[in-house]
Protein backbone atom coordinates (compact mmCIF):
# COMPACT_ATOMS: atom_id res chain seq x y z
CA UNK A 1 0.00 0.00 0.00
CA UNK A 2 2.90 2.38 0.68
CA UNK A 3 4.15 2.04 -2.89
CA UNK A 4 0.76 2.88 -4.35
CA UNK A 5 0.56 5.98 -2.14
CA UNK A 6 4.04 7.08 -3.23
CA UNK A 7 3.18 6.39 -6.87
CA UNK A 8 0.02 8.51 -6.71
CA UNK A 9 1.88 11.26 -4.83
CA UNK A 10 4.65 11.16 -7.42
CA UNK A 11 2.22 11.55 -10.31
CA UNK A 12 0.45 14.48 -8.62
CA UNK A 13 3.80 16.08 -7.82
CA UNK A 14 4.95 15.75 -11.43
CA UNK A 15 1.81 17.54 -12.63
CA UNK A 16 2.43 20.31 -10.08
CA UNK A 17 6.09 20.63 -11.05
CA UNK A 18 5.06 20.85 -14.72
CA UNK A 19 2.59 23.65 -13.93
CA UNK A 20 5.25 25.51 -11.97
CA UNK A 21 7.84 25.02 -14.70
CA UNK A 22 5.46 26.40 -17.33
CA UNK A 23 4.65 29.45 -15.21
CA UNK A 24 8.35 29.98 -14.47
CA UNK A 25 9.20 29.91 -18.17
CA UNK A 26 6.35 32.31 -18.91
CA UNK A 27 7.37 34.75 -16.16
CA UNK A 28 11.06 34.55 -17.08
CA UNK A 29 10.34 35.05 -20.78
CA UNK A 30 8.09 38.04 -20.18
CA UNK A 31 10.53 39.57 -17.68
CA UNK A 32 13.46 39.13 -20.07
CA UNK A 33 11.59 40.60 -23.04
CA UNK A 34 10.35 43.57 -21.05
CA UNK A 35 13.79 44.29 -19.56
CA UNK A 36 15.40 44.04 -23.01
CA UNK A 37 12.97 46.61 -24.45
CA UNK A 38 13.01 49.03 -21.54
CA UNK A 39 16.40 50.66 -21.19
CA UNK A 40 15.16 53.22 -18.71
CA UNK A 41 16.69 53.80 -15.31
CA UNK A 42 15.01 52.10 -12.38
CA UNK A 43 11.46 53.31 -11.86
CA UNK A 44 9.28 52.36 -8.88
CA UNK A 45 6.16 51.96 -11.05
CA UNK A 46 7.89 49.40 -13.29
CA UNK A 47 9.08 47.50 -10.24
CA UNK A 48 5.54 47.40 -8.82
CA UNK A 49 4.13 46.15 -12.12
CA UNK A 50 6.85 43.50 -12.46
CA UNK A 51 6.28 42.23 -8.93
CA UNK A 52 2.47 42.25 -9.14
CA UNK A 53 2.53 40.29 -12.40
CA UNK A 54 5.13 37.83 -11.12
CA UNK A 55 3.49 37.15 -7.76
CA UNK A 56 0.01 36.95 -9.32
CA UNK A 57 1.17 34.41 -11.89
CA UNK A 58 2.83 32.33 -9.19
CA UNK A 59 -0.22 32.53 -6.90
CA UNK A 60 -2.39 31.30 -9.78
CA UNK A 61 0.06 28.45 -10.34
CA UNK A 62 -0.19 27.46 -6.67
CA UNK A 63 -3.99 27.48 -6.82
CA UNK A 64 -3.87 25.21 -9.88
CA UNK A 65 -1.45 22.92 -8.05
CA UNK A 66 -3.77 22.76 -5.05
CA UNK A 67 -6.46 21.80 -7.56
CA UNK A 68 -4.28 18.95 -8.84
CA UNK A 69 -3.98 17.61 -5.31
CA UNK A 70 -7.71 18.06 -4.65
CA UNK A 71 -8.52 16.11 -7.79
CA UNK A 72 -6.03 13.44 -6.76
CA UNK A 73 -7.71 13.14 -3.35
CA UNK A 74 -11.11 12.90 -5.03
CA UNK A 75 -10.04 10.26 -7.56
CA UNK A 76 -8.43 7.92 -5.02
CA UNK A 77 -10.90 8.66 -2.23
CA UNK A 78 -8.27 10.00 0.19
CA UNK A 79 -10.41 12.71 1.75
CA UNK A 80 -13.19 11.65 4.11
CA UNK A 81 -16.65 11.59 2.54
CA UNK A 82 -17.84 14.62 4.50
CA UNK A 83 -14.72 16.70 3.72
CA UNK A 84 -14.15 19.23 0.96
CA UNK A 85 -11.21 17.95 -1.10
CA UNK A 86 -10.16 21.48 -2.11
CA UNK A 87 -10.05 22.65 1.51
CA UNK A 88 -8.20 19.49 2.52
CA UNK A 89 -5.72 20.05 -0.29
CA UNK A 90 -5.11 23.70 0.66
CA UNK A 91 -4.50 22.79 4.30
CA UNK A 92 -1.96 20.15 3.33
CA UNK A 93 -0.27 22.07 0.48
CA UNK A 94 0.31 25.15 2.62
CA UNK A 95 1.39 23.00 5.59
CA UNK A 96 -1.23 24.79 7.67
CA UNK A 97 -2.19 21.53 9.30
CA UNK A 98 -5.40 22.37 11.14
CA UNK A 99 -5.92 18.68 11.74
CA UNK A 100 -9.69 19.01 11.42
CA UNK A 101 -9.73 16.72 8.39
CA UNK A 102 -7.69 13.53 8.37
CA UNK A 103 -7.14 11.45 5.24
CA UNK A 104 -8.48 7.96 4.88
CA UNK A 105 -6.03 5.62 6.60
CA UNK A 106 -5.02 3.80 3.42
CA UNK A 107 -4.02 7.16 1.82
CA UNK A 108 -2.49 8.94 4.80
CA UNK A 109 0.90 9.47 3.10
CA UNK A 110 -0.72 11.80 0.56
CA UNK A 111 -1.03 14.58 3.16
CA UNK A 112 2.72 14.77 3.92
CA UNK A 113 3.51 14.32 0.21
CA UNK A 114 1.26 17.27 -0.58
CA UNK A 115 2.99 19.35 2.09
CA UNK A 116 6.41 18.42 0.74
CA UNK A 117 5.36 19.40 -2.77
CA UNK A 118 3.93 22.69 -1.53
CA UNK A 119 7.08 23.57 0.42
CA UNK A 120 9.29 22.85 -2.57
CA UNK A 121 7.14 24.89 -4.93
CA UNK A 122 6.82 27.81 -2.48
CA UNK A 123 10.62 27.82 -2.23
CA UNK A 124 10.87 27.79 -6.01
CA UNK A 125 8.44 30.72 -6.15
CA UNK A 126 10.45 32.69 -3.60
CA UNK A 127 13.61 32.17 -5.64
CA UNK A 128 11.86 33.34 -8.82
CA UNK A 129 10.38 36.39 -7.10
CA UNK A 130 13.83 37.30 -5.80
CA UNK A 131 15.37 36.89 -9.26
CA UNK A 132 12.72 39.07 -10.93
CA UNK A 133 13.25 41.70 -8.23
CA UNK A 134 17.02 41.49 -8.65
CA UNK A 135 16.77 41.94 -12.41
CA UNK A 136 14.18 44.71 -12.13
CA UNK A 137 16.55 46.63 -9.86
CA UNK A 138 19.43 45.97 -12.23
CA UNK A 139 21.55 44.36 -9.51
CA UNK A 140 24.41 42.21 -10.68
CA UNK A 141 26.01 40.07 -8.01
CA UNK A 142 29.76 40.42 -7.53
CA UNK A 143 31.83 38.08 -9.62
CA UNK A 144 33.83 35.40 -7.84
CA UNK A 145 37.43 36.39 -7.06
CA UNK A 146 38.97 33.91 -9.52
CA UNK A 147 37.12 35.48 -12.49
CA UNK A 148 38.43 38.99 -11.89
Amino acid sequence: MVLSQLFVAGIASIFCIAIHALVTVLVATVARRVSDKIALPWQPALLVVAMVVTVSALALAHVLEVGVWAETYAVVGAAPADADALYFSFVNYTTLGYGDVIPERRWRLLGPATAMCGMLLFGWSAALIFEVLRRALGYEPPRPYRDR
